[in-house]
């Protein structure tokens, strides 16, 4: 707040010389933006450990979400190993749906 009290004599005195008006405007512009900056950085580290809470649970669920669709791929490995084994014709494979695609065609 101290600089603010020494901003303002500043400014009015800057004001007062005519012919160095485009410099207040400059000065004014670098406050305004310095404050922008200012509040910026109070709102990231206000809304950081919210948001890397949530990137953390988004990891969690896509490495929960591959693992679900390895287990279910080895699972129809495992039966289709056990149906040649038997002897058996095998079923016809199913059509895909889109949760159980690898990677986007």
């Amino acid at each position: 707040m101290e600089t603010v009290h020494e901003l303002l004599p500043l400014a009015r005195e800057m004001l007062a010389q005519k012919r160095k008006g485009k410099l207040v405007k400059l000065y004014v512009l670098g406050s305004v933006l310095a404050l922008v900056g200012v509040v910026l950085g109070l709102v990231e580290t206000v809304c950081g450990p919210f948001t890397a809470a949530s990137r953390l649970r988004d990891e969690e669920a896509a490495v929960a979400e591959l693992r679900d669709a390895r287990e279910r791929q080895a699972l129809r490995a495992a039966q289709q190993a056990l149906l040649r084994e038997k002897g058996q014709k095998q079923p016809e494979s199913q059509p895909c749906s889109r949760a159980d695609r690898q990677h986007a065609s």
